[in-house]
């Protein structure tokens, strides 16, 4: 109640109307709220009360990708940690590796150790995306005089999860800029765009820097590192899906790492990959949370999770001489890449995503069949989930408008009208 009673007596006044701050309202009451509800609330009986709003929507989704948040903290520094330890790879230079070293030291076997190396990467890439939305999240709201949605709190968290560890700060706050301006603010906020905000970042810095964002070298955080993400090796004919080893790795460096790369590596979450996007369980862990709570949608999740199925065994089926992903299972699609990460936490955003019950079922599913058929056939991108989502957004409207004419079809039909 202290800082509380004294924002309320000695701070507010001046941003409210009459105060020296007041065109600066938006950025006080932006932080205000982060920190308590605000008071504006219903109190008479002339309306329903519900103590759920969109700042605890949000805040629920957020606390929900902690199971992949910690456990990407973990990842990081242990991937590092053991290249540095086992294969003598050089750590990256610079006060991060200076701070490990300082502190822990580059012990695989140790959880401190692991999770420090992992957090000198993850914290500022975290503070930055923050920083960045919330620059221009105060600036157009401040513009428009508004007051600033709690929507880039989820935005927020789910762009540091889809990035690798190592990128640069620079390119996090680019990333993000665009994201927040050219896939949300330009069509007027939070609950108003049609694309995926943390997405639409993720594939302009795909697009725009297609060096740093793609290949081997950008997943662990080590110098001298040559090893081969899970889709790389398998678009190459390296992973043996029989029984879940790799078959004959691309370089000496590729062969140490992956040399345990079965099934089980990839559900866990062991191997080299984005920050949040590893462990298939804890995503699901998180994931089960928003199921329960129904914020996510189970028909989004299911229609995915069936269109990638589905779409895997026709591929299964045909079979190819030339292209080893033709025999890639459906379990393999599901741990592999971000498709888990996708599918329960991008997918499922409601502002971007159909919005009929049918129309779900729809949208999921052309995003699981789209996943697989660019990961297959398209051999320039070895992860479809982003774009395939994206694409998803783009029909979701076209999708529920067919949706609704059948709807309006049937009834009339039913009750003698003219279709």
């Amino acid at each position: 109640m202290g800082l509380r009673n004294y924002l309320d007596k000695n701070v507010a006044p001046h941003f409210h109307e009459g105060g020296k701050f007041e065109k600066y309202y938006t950025f006080y009451e932006m932080f205000d709220t982060m920190l308590y509800s605000p008071d504006s609330v219903t109190r008479t009986g002339a309306h329903v009360r519900d103590g759920l709003d969109l700042k605890r929507i949000m805040m629920t989704v957020w606390f929900c990708t902690f199971p992949a948040i910690l456990f990407g903290l973990w990842n990081v520094g242990y991937q590092a940690n053991m290249q540095i330890a086992e294969l003598g790879a050089s750590p990256l230079a610079g006060w991060r590796s200076d701070v490990v070293m300082a502190l822990t030291g580059f012990d695989p076997n140790s959880l401190l150790a692991n999770v420090l190396h992992g957090a000198v990467y993850y914290i500022p890439i975290l503070l930055t995306v923050y920083i960045g939305g919330f620059i221009w999240e105060g600036l157009f709201a401040w513009k428009r005089g508004h007051e600033v949605n709690e929507g880039f709190f989820v935005t927020g968290i789910l762009f540091t999860l889809i990035l690798p560890p190592a990128i640069p700060l620079w390119q996090v706050f680019l990333g993000i800029s665009f994201g927040v301006v050219i896939g949300k603010e330009v069509f007027g906020g939070t609950g108003k765009n049609f694309l995926n905000p943390a997405l639409v970042g993720r594939a302009f810095l795909y697009f725009a820097y297609p060096a740093q964002m793609s290949g081997d070298a950008v997943w662990t955080a080590v110098d001298n590192f040559s090893g081969a993400t899970s889709l790389s090796l398998a678009a190459s004919g390296n992973l043996d899906y029989a029984v879940g080893l790799t078959a004959n790795a691309l370089t000496e460096g590729a062969a140490a790492a992956t040399a345990s790369l079965a099934w089980m590596n990839t559900f866990l979450g062991n191997i080299q990959g984005s920050i949040g996007e590893t462990s298939t369980l804890a995503i699901l862990i998180g994931g089960a949370a928003l199921l329960l709570t129904k914020i996510a949608s189970w028909r989004i999740v299911l229609g995915v999770f069936l269109g990638m199925v589905g779409m895997s065994a026709i591929f299964n089926g045909v079979g190819s001489d030339t292209n080893a992903m033709f025999d890639m299972p459906w379990y393999w699609h599901l741990t592999v890449g971000g498709f888990a990460f996708g599918m329960i936490f991008m997918a499922t955003d409601p502002v971007s995503a159909s919005m009929t019950n049918t129309g779900k079922y729809i949208f999921g599913a052309l995003i699981g069949v789209m996943t697989v058929l660019i990961r297959v056939i398209n051999p320039a991108f070895p992860e479809g989930i982003m774009l395939a989502i994206l694409f998803g957004n783009l029909c979701a409207p076209l999708i529920d408008y067919f949706v609704t004419q059948a709807n309006i079809r049937r009834r009339l039909r039913r009750t003698g009208g003219v279709a």
